[in-house]
């Protein structure tokens, strides 16, 4: 049975996304999910467009669900921010056909005892930074793949790491649904949009659009010839020399499989991921190793 937010239709349980699902496909409608944490934002509504490119679907299911197993201890997972009803009514005005936002005991139920864990793939990067994060993630994006039972699914670039996880994990489990990416929205002054830039105080948003321009700036020195781990070591210190508190990691690698490069010149679809932190933000982003990023340099 199905509720209403904003005009929206609402399913809390996966019983109730299924039966509209299968409902639209009776019809020969071809579905699309695009999961979300909530606290939406103009990047999050771009998903719903990648959605409904030429021949990908006709009616968009989007998820909001903050999910605990993503979250370690000390993580800001009390203080996500939520705002249902805002959410809702950003969805309907984009056109989104069903919001499905179960709450944590339909996920997880009392007796709940099974992992998803991608190897390899998640050592690295947020991976290293946040152990377990990952984990978390191929458990909630698997349970809600399977709830939904859609023909595509989107997942924003931004996350670059989550969406080669989350390919990875589609693949190997034979889950029906391609993975598609939506390419970063950014602010007008380049920085990537967030539901974490809220956490960033006014004099940390002047300093937090440093991040994607110091990325460019090493994109173009390793399209010149740079050494990448010189290049990427020059861009961490000028983090820190611009105001960013701590450098979790800046990297160049390829795009597919996640693999360091250490050696000029790059593979093709090389990019460089960073993530640093201001104050409570911890921000992330990255971009590609090629002509055009040198062309946007600093």
């Amino acid at each position: 049975m199905l509720g209403e937010i904003a005009n929206l239709p609402v399913a809390r349980t996966a019983q109730a996304l299924r039966a509209q699902v299968r409902s639209w496909r009776m019809e020969g409608l071809r579905v699309a999910l695009t999961p979300t944490m909530g606290a939406l934002h103009d990047g999050h509504l771009t998903l719903l467009d990648v959605a409904r490119g030429p021949g990908r679907a006709d009616k968009v299911a989007a998820s909001i669900f903050v999910n605990p197993t993503q979250f370690a201890a000390g993580e800001d997972f009390d203080t996500y921010p939520r705002d249902e009803a805002r959410d809702a009514a950003m969805l309907a005005a984009s056109g989104c056909d069903l919001l499905y936002a179960p709450s944590p005991d339909q996920m997880y139920p009392d007796g709940f005892a099974t992992e998803v864990r991608v190897t390899g793939l998640t050592d690295l990067l947020c991976g290293a930074a946040r152990p377990g994060h990952f984990d978390g993630v191929a458990l909630v994006v698997s349970k809600l793949l399977i709830q939904a039972e859609a023909d595509v699914a989107v997942f924003g670039e931004k996350d670059w790491q989550q969406l080669a996880v989350i390919r990875r994990l589609a693949w190997d489990l034979d889950i029906p649904t391609d993975i598609l990416g939506a390419p970063v929205l950014r602010e007008a002054d380049g920085l990537a949009m967030s539901s974490r830039n809220r956490y960033l105080s006014q004099p940390q948003r002047a300093v937090a659009p440093v991040l994607h321009r110091r990325l460019r700036l090493a994109a173009s020195e390793i399209i010149g010839g740079a050494d990448p781990t010189a290049a990427c070591a020059a861009a961490a210190s000028g983090l820190l020399a611009d105001g960013f508190e701590s450098v979790d990691y800046l990297e160049a690698r390829t795009a597919d499989s996640l693999a360091l490069i250490e050696t000029a010149p790059p593979p093709t679809q090389s990019r460089l991921f960073a993530a640093a932190r201001l104050g409570r933000a911890r921000l992330i982003d990255n971009v590609p190793i090629e002509a055009e990023a040198a062309s946007k340099a600093l």
